[in-house]
């Protein structure tokens, strides 16, 4: 069986060249990202006096000098896979393809054909007996816990047209006693618990009951989810805290193919609320009470953390443009993160240059900043149990639980209105997200399905060929309508909306998405192209993203949507947003 996913083909390094206006290039050779700043702050100046400069994306050596930075410490590649760890195995490619198709819901799963089951087993065997070809990865703990939980629970609560097809049936039946005598207990277990499943019936899977306290509590949930059962809030946060954080790559306290078949497997017999509130607030007081930030409003942004691919992310670039009239934004993520591994929000800020370690305690410093109004955090230093995960996360190929909760997080809280927007791709994730976010009792909260599940709404137009589930540019939200928010339980009066937004309603001319990717350079071309004053798509999507997430979330001075656009086309086009990019770039290193 060839593989079922091609990674994509090296990109190169663009140059690239920012058209400013009446901006100072900052440039060094040695690094590979551009910052403009205004030469004068006034609104009237930059827009009278325009000239074009050709912009190498190189960070200033004098702003390296100005922080008292060492350059030898700066490692910013362009591409969004190279920030991948080095310190986590590759998966098996021909493993990962298959559980991309049988490690799915009830609907999305394919099943293998007979060739490609065989394929895939003799794989699992020939790693087994140390047989594999030179360039063939080792099939992990993590991908077989992965591999035949999917199995297992396609065999017995899928509906028929998703459990195994005849070809994996003859597959499986012929090679189980190999199986059985090459794989250790735990897989025998997970593929079949019972002793039900499989053709030549084994008393391991029964019998089976782990080593270690942790491991027998894992195992106990575990029966309940291969079976396709769920989980109470407690039996859910226990497990978590029992096996979290992983000690290295993608090992830990208990058998990393248990966890990965437990985590895979919540996933396929789609969470309930309760069992997304666990994973949500598990590891809440990892750090003990979160610090509390001195501003009027705090948006946290919960954009998927696994990135963009395709098309232009413009959330940090917006967090810059809502902090010039005093919205603060929080931001959150990683530096990398499977499946897609896409471009995100560290990798833009690591790339110019900017501190991607900060402490809760330091972002809440970031916010309180006159000058600065923003922050990001990154899970390494927010979460450490969850970041843990990344490894598991990479070899179990499809996204666990905390996919999900981890967009609805409250690092830092605030003494004045507290919002929360997170994006989503899949149907039906609407509802839990807006769950999760009521439950964190945070004043509004806003789900946006922008283009590749994120948060960025797009000017191009609907396509002609729908998609499933809402369009792109869908949202969904609550406003409460009352201040001030406390409560953080439920029963406060809500209003609630769901809406399509058409950016031409708004005066928006329709334009095609700039693509990216996985240039994160590209990326940051574009965002900085935009905050110095280029119109163009990128312009237009920041604007859009700042203004309708104010006038949803119902923030002052955006009742009228027209004035929240406005609003955020001033914030541009007086070079403000893009100081704020800049102080940022220096406040991160002071804090």
């Amino acid at each position: 069986m060839n593989t079922l996913l091609n990674p994509n083909p090296n990109l190169s390094s663009p140059k690239i060249s920012i058209r400013t206006k009446n901006l100072r290039p900052l440039t060094n050779s040695r690094q590979q990202i551009s910052l403009v700043t205004p030469t004068n702050k006034t609104h009237t100046s930059i827009r009278s006096k325009r000239r074009d400069l050709s912009v190498r994306c190189v960070l200033d050596s004098s702003i390296i000098d100005q922080l008292g930075l060492s350059e030898s410490g700066f490692h910013n590649p362009s591409i969004s896979t190279s920030y991948r760890s080095l310190d986590i195995p590759k998966p098996n490619q021909t493993l990962l393809d298959a559980q991309a198709r049988v490690c799915t819901g009830p609907t999305q799963t394919k099943p293998l054909t007979e060739e490609q089951t065989y394929k895939v087993l003799d794989t699992i065997l020939r790693s087994a007996r140390g047989e594999l070809e030179d360039g063939e990865e080792e099939v992990s703990r993590a991908q077989l816990g992965a591999f035949f939980a999917g199995m297992t629970i396609r065999a017995n609560c899928f509906p028929e047209a998703t459990q195994w097809s005849e070809g994996e049936t003859r597959a499986m039946n012929a090679l189980w006693p190999r199986l059985i005598r090459e794989l250790p207990a735990d897989i025998i277990f997970i593929a079949d618990p019972e002793g039900s499943i499989m053709g030549v019936g084994t008393s391991i899977g029964p019998q089976f009951v782990g080593n270690g306290p942790n491991e027998m509590r894992l195992v106990g949930v575990l029966r309940e989810v291969l079976a396709g059962g769920h989980l109470g809030f407690e039996e859910v946060q226990g497990v978590l805290r029992d096996v979290l954080p992983l000690e290295t790559g993608i090992q830990g306290s208990v058998s990393e193919s248990l966890f990965s078949a437990f985590l895979i497997g919540q996933r396929m017999n789609r969470e309930t609320d309760r069992e997304l509130k666990a994973y949500c607030l598990a590891f809440d007081q990892e750090h003990g009470p979160p610090p509390v930030a001195d501003v009027k409003s705090l948006t946290h942004y919960g954009e998927p953390y696994d990135g963009n691919t395709r098309f232009f992310r413009s959330t940090l670039f917006v967090a810059a443009v809502r902090a010039c009239y005093g919205e603060a934004s929080l931001l959150h993520g990683v530096d990398y993160m499977s499946p897609k591994g896409g471009i995100t929000e560290e990798q833009m800020l690591k790339f110019i240059g900017a501190n991607t370690r900060l402490s809760p305690l330091q972002a809440k410093g970031l916010l309180e900043d006159e000058d600065v109004g923003f922050g990001y955090l990154s899970q390494r230093e927010a979460s450490p149990s969850l970041y843990s995960l990344r490894g598991v996360r990479e070899h179990i190929k499809k996204r666990p639980p905390i996919a999900t909760s981890e967009k609805v997080q409250q690092f830092v809280r605030a003494r004045g209105k507290e919002a929360i927007v997170a994006g989503f791709y899949h149907e039906g994730y609407e509802d839990p997200l807006l769950m999760l976010m009521r439950r964190r009792g945070v004043h509004s909260g806003l789900v946006v399905k922008g283009e590749e599940g994120a948060l960025s709404m797009t000017t191009r137009l609907r396509s002609a060929q729908a998609t499933n589930g809402p369009p792109v540019n869908y949202c969904s939200g609550f406003r409460s309508l009352s201040y001030p928010f406390v409560s953080e339980v439920d029963g406060v009066s809500r209003e609630s909306f769901s809406v399509e937004v058409n950016a031409k309603d708004y005066g928006f001319e329709p334009t095609d998405t700039p693509r990216t990717d996985r240039s994160v350079l590209r990326n940051i071309e574009l965002g900085l192209a935009a905050l110095s004053g280029e119109k163009g798509p990128a312009y237009d999507r920041i604007v859009l993203n700042a203004g309708m997430v104010d006038h949803l979330l119902g923030c002052d001075g955006a009742e009228d949507v027209s004035a929240a656009l406005d609003r955020a086309r001033e914030a541009i086009d007086s070079g403000k947003a893009l100081t704020r990019i800049m102080n940022y770039l220096k406040a991160s290193h002071k804090v």
